[in-house]
């Protein structure tokens, strides 16, 4: 990994969301990450005015369009599964699976190791269309408007029609590409291990502006009133402007992170290579507090889910953690006997998640009891994508699995 760098001191100020604010992102050692936004949005009530856009940054009962399920990276579900979930359908595509999956207008999207995107209806698993990149696709998958968007290691960028699977254009960056992609107004936002983040236009997928940080970024960008943050293995969370591509603002993540961050109101909650969870207030661009177990020292890979409520993560000390997010005092802690890579999505009053153990389970959200599992035999990297009651997830044992 590239050596850790010390931040700019750029002053800047925290505004809320209705002017120019923009929230986390963060990327990774190996990765990085973009994520965002701030507490008017993930606050705000719903009903006939909330605009399409504006649905991207809450959870949703029928879709989940980009990885964590929306743009603040909460990885909270807005539809409720049973008590018991069964395995409703399977899917083979003979290729492992490691990217998270997109949920839109009944139709499952994802990617697998042999380079190709694959479009299922939800209710049955029948394929629908495949698209073959020809090169591994790790990436999730983001769909807006349908356009599904997805990047691949040769370092391309792929605009599919949604519903047919023909491409519409690719871009071309000089690394891969294991971030999503992200979208504000008619600008799409991708990280790639060329240590950059693009902007293209929605469009033609033309560049638009590139943005060098000194780190891989692996992760999916967020964006919040013209802004989108993006952070990577320099341990840095950067605040860019999309309009001009200017770099707004640096805060110091004390550490390379490997997950992209879950903002809820002001706060974002991060985890890093050095073995941390953090909470960063972002009115005052800092880290407010930071969560290290007292005895395993092992670095986070996933991403945390959060609300008001609970902030949890797996780690690669196999413990699910589940923290105060006021504080960072911990709440529970699991031993799942297994390295954890998948990120969690809490679904109600239970946390779901996978395992590299092999298992898909559901952990009690107030207390950490498992309450649900079902093994499939395999490692599980990718997160779980929920929505219309029903919980997708790929393994790599070149499985999709759908339980409802």
């Amino acid at each position: 990994m590239p050596e850790i760098r010390s931040p700019e001191n750029r002053a800047a100020r925290w505004r809320p969301f209705g002017s120019r604010l923009l929230v986390v992102a963060i990327l990774t050692g190996l990765l990085s990450l973009p994520i965002l936004f701030g507490g008017a949005i993930a606050a705000g009530d719903g009903g006939d005015q909330e605009t399409a856009a504006a649905s991207l940054f809450r959870p949703s009962a029928d879709a989940w369009p980009v990885f964590r399920g929306n743009l603040l990276g909460t990885g909270v579900a807005g539809t409720t599964l049973p008590d018991e979930p069964k395995l409703l359908w399977t899917f083979d595509t003979e290729s492992e699976i490691e990217g998270t999956a997109a949920i839109v207008g009944g139709v499952v999207y994802f990617g697998d190791y042999e380079g190709r995107v694959y479009a299922l209806t939800l209710a049955e698993g029948r394929e629908l269309w495949r698209f073959d990149a020809g090169t591994p696709i790790k990436a999730p998958v983001s769909v807006f408007d349908d356009v599904v968007y997805v990047g691949d290691e040769y370092g391309y960028v792929y605009a599919l029609d949604a519903g047919s699977g023909e491409q519409k254009w690719k871009f071309e960056t000089l690394g891969e590409i294991f971030a999503g992609v992200s979208l504000h107004e008619d600008r799409l936002l991708v990280g790639s291990y060329d240590n950059s983040l693009y902007c293209l236009d929605r469009t033609s997928g033309e560049k638009v502006w590139q943005v060098e940080t000194d780190g891989y970024v692996h992760g999916t960008p967020a964006v919040a009133d013209g802004l989108t943050t993006v952070s990577g293995c320099d341990g840095f969370m950067w605040l860019i402007d999309i309009e001009t591509g200017e770099t707004i603002h640096k805060i110091d993540l004390r550490g390379q992170a490997a997950s992209s961050p879950a903002v809820v109101g002001d706060m974002a909650y991060v985890a890093t290579y050095e073995n941390e969870v953090l909470g960063i207030d972002l009115a005052k661009r800092q880290v407010a507090w930071a969560y290290e177990h007292e005895i395993r020292k092992f670095p986070f890979y996933a991403s945390a889910a959060a609300d008001d409520e609970i902030v949890v993560i797996g780690g690669r000390d196999k413990i699910v953690h589940a923290l105060d997010p006021a504080t960072g005092e911990r709440k529970w802690e699991w031993n799942s006997g297994a390295r954890l890579d998948s990120s969690p999505v809490i679904v109600g009053d239970r946390v779901f998640l996978g395992s590299k153990r092999g298992p898909v389970l559901a952990l009690d959200k107030a207390t950490g009891e498992p309450v649900w599992e079902f093994d499939t035999g395999s490692a599980i990297m990718a997160s779980p994508a929920v929505a219309s009651e029903r919980l997708v997830i790929g393994s790599l044992d070149r499985i999709l699995y759908c339980f409802g």
